[in-house]
């Protein structure tokens, strides 16, 4: 054994007043929540409501989980499913076992139902909440670390993961040490977030292309991690399945960053729509407030005042003629 590792916890259970308390659990909940906070303060930012993103995520969290779940058993059923296997177990989420393409696909369907309901502009919140879900998957990576599970190759460096002998895979038994997966990705899942922040302030990225961004580099940096992983998976033509789909999801979010920015350079006129489903601002981005003062002030520069303070047209139709005597006379009798 090396003489310098990173030990692994003891415990990833604790009782609080009879109940099971999961530091995996714990982890998913806390990037929940670091990432509502920052994709708050980024969406009011952008002209957002308050509130909004916690609204939204109302939607987008529990069909993210289900996403998660879904693809984690979709691909590695023999998990689950066979013989001696218990089908039951593919509900048992506080095992471990979420994967984030799931998550972030059912998640997007989810907030796109919620936007469609609270009237946003999907593609700003979106891109409001990208830097905010890599956040989020930076601190649920530690629920690995606590289920001593999803861990890279055996290595004797000093910042090599101790793995107790119980939870080490077939054929590394004599191993103790392993690559610290989830340590290497929370470091880039943090680094996105901030090269994802800059980007945004430096290039006012809009219409979805900062989500599209953390999409490609998230995906770089999960393609050789997913390379480092020992655990038991599904491969496809020697690769890793998780590997093909980090490729995949990198040439389609790509794709969309080349096409929108080219049809769209700069940013969305407004994060909230109208009750039409249009933006707040008329096409031309004067808000309609703004129009009605404008048709107000045209309306009263066509009158002036006389001398004596009464108003007077400033122009006379030649085609109008003149009231007679008689109808003046009669107006100025009528008491309706």
């Amino acid at each position: 054994m090396p003489v310098a590792f990173i030990p692994s916890p003891t415990h990833n259970l604790w009782h609080v007043f009879g109940v099971p308390v999961r530091a995996y659990a714990l982890c998913i909940l806390l990037g929940v929540a670091v990432a509502i906070w920052m994709g708050e303060r980024r969406f009011v930012a952008r002209g957002g409501r308050t509130g909004a993103v916690g609204d939204v995520a109302v939607w987008a969290v529990p069909f993210g989980l289900i996403g998660a779940r879904a693809y984690h058993v979709m691909t590695d059923p023999e998990l689950y499913f066979g013989a001696g296997k218990h089908p039951v177990d593919a509900l048992y989420v506080w095992k471990g076992g979420l994967g984030i393409w799931g998550a972030v696909a059912m998640g997007a369907l989810g907030g796109w139902i919620a936007c469609r309901i609270y009237k946003i502009r999907f593609t700003v919140l979106a891109d409001a909440i990208a830097p905010g879900l890599v956040v989020a998957q930076a601190i649920g990576r530690w629920g690995n670390y606590f289920n001593q599970e999803l861990f890279g190759k055996p290595t004797t460096k000093p910042w090599g993961l101790k793995i107790d002998a119980e939870h080490r895979p077939p054929g590394y038994q004599s191993f103790s040490t392993f690559q610290p997966t989830f340590l290497y990705e929370c470091i880039w899942d943090l680094g996105v977030a901030g090269v994802v922040i800059w980007a945004d302030r430096r290039f006012k990225l809009g219409y979805g292309r900062v989500f599209a961004l953390y999409v490609m580099l998230y995906t770089l940096g999960r393609a050789w991690i997913e390379y480092l992983r020992i655990d038991t998976v599904n491969h496809v033509l020697g690769l890793r399945l998780n590997v093909w789909t980090s490729i995949i999801v990198f040439c389609l979010a790509a794709a969309y960053f080349v096409i929108v920015g080219r049809r769209h350079p700069g940013r969305e006129p407004t994060a909230m729509l109208d009750r039409y489903g249009q933006d707040d601002a008329d096409t031309d981005g004067v808000e309609v407030g703004d129009a009605a003062a404008e048709d107000e002030s045209t309306a009263a520069g066509d009158e002036s005042e006389s001398s004596d303070g009464s108003v007077v047209p400033d122009k006379v139709d030649p085609n109008s003629g003149s009231d007679s005597d008689a109808d003046l006379e009669r107006r100025s009798t009528n008491t309706d």
